[in-house]
């Protein structure tokens, strides 16, 4: 059993910066990539940003590019997304996935940025960003 758990969303400030964490537990002894994506009310999921198991290569999508970092943790298995300069349209529901490394998913730039390379997804964390 795999269990997906963001934590770090909030409430925040036009032009400030946030950051949230994900952190799987169950199956540890496994390596997985990890992304996040987000969904505002009335819009369909959008992907912001993919991160590889071994931490080597990142993706971003067109809305995280150059404002976000998504970095692997101090832990296995834990990502952060770091989220500066923070707008009012970053206001949505994160949801952070996982798939395990090594499934044959293809080009880790291109498949991890569909939400249906992704084997488990966490509840999603709430960010508000007012102006």
């Amino acid at each position: 059993q795999v269990s997906v758990v963001e934590s770090g969303g909030g409430l925040a400030q036009a032009g400030t910066s946030l950051t949230l964490s994900c952190a799987i537990s169950g199956r540890t002894s496994s390596d997985y990539s990890m992304g996040w994506f987000r969904q505002a009310p009335g819009k369909p999921r959008e992907f912001v940003a993919a991160i590889i198991w071994h931490g080597g290569e990142t993706t971003y999508g067109d809305s995280a590019r150059d404002r976000f970092i998504i970095s692997r943790g101090s832990t296995r298995n834990t990502v952060n997304l770091l989220m500066n300069n923070l707008r009012p349209d970053d206001t949505a529901v994160y949801y952070c996935a996982a798939y395990t490394a090594y499934r044959p998913v293809g080009p880790f730039d291109r498949t991890s940025q569909a939400s249906s390379t992704y084997e488990f997804w966490g509840q999603g964390t709430q960010v508000t960003v007012s102006s």
